[in-house]
């Protein structure tokens, strides 16, 4: 089964590195992103899992937990984060899950047959407070994820979460929003004071 957006992210227990993990309980009421790496002890994944270390201060400003898993084992895990310690100049504070019977991989649909049997794709879930998926992003083994996009689409998907707003194409923090058309031109004037029309189906606001 492929998972979509709106989809309820699956619920497991699987052992991670600094023990016994209850997804859903882990994330309690806050976002959650879970993305897996083909493999420990290998070179882009290395890089990627240091980005992410790099960047986990960012993630839980915004109230986002955020999780990495592989068909690694445990044990694997734990000497793979030195490594990954010395070599990028983060320690991964985050889970890292051992998923050696890749039961977490099917649930989320991680093993691309066609691209490899054993090992899981690098794929993105943005997970809500709701326990449902709000975004996914599958990468090939040779390119690496950039985590700073993946940051950007948490703020965009936050704010969107709270306003009838959507963001233009390379939104940053703080840059104008694009109004939806669920909101009328009166509803607009009040909620939006000072909006601009490009078209009258493209309006743009401040960030609130």
């Amino acid at each position: 089964m492929t998972l979509q957006i709106g989809d309820l992210a699956p619920d497991f227990t699987a052992e991670s590195a600094t023990g016994e993990l209850r997804f859903h309980e882990w994330l309690g009421e806050s976002w959650g992103i879970l993305f897996s790496h083909p493999a420990d002890f290998t070179p882009v994944c290395t890089t990627e899992l240091g980005a992410a270390a790099r960047l986990e201060p960012e993630f839980a400003r915004r109230d986002t937990k955020i999780a990495a898993v592989s068909v690694d084992s445990a044990k694997n895990h734990r000497t793979w984060a030195k490594d990954i310690a010395e070599t990028q100049g983060a320690q991964v504070n985050f889970p890292m899950i051992a998923d050696s019977d890749r039961s977490v991989a099917d649930l989320y649909g991680m093993i691309h047959p066609n691209a490899s049997d054993t090992a899981t794709v690098r794929t993105v879930f943005v997970i809500g407070p709701d326990k449902k998926i709000k975004l996914t992003m599958t990468y090939p083994a040779s390119t690496g994820r950039n985590f700073a996009e993946i940051l950007r689409v948490l703020d965009s998907l936050q704010l969107t979460a709270q306003h009838q707003l959507a963001t233009p194409a390379d939104w940053q923090q703080g840059q104008e929003v694009v109004i939806t058309a669920a909101v009328s031109e009166e509803e607009a004037a009040i909620r939006f004071p000072g909006y601009r029309t490009v078209r009258p189906y493209l309006r743009l606001t401040d960030q609130p």
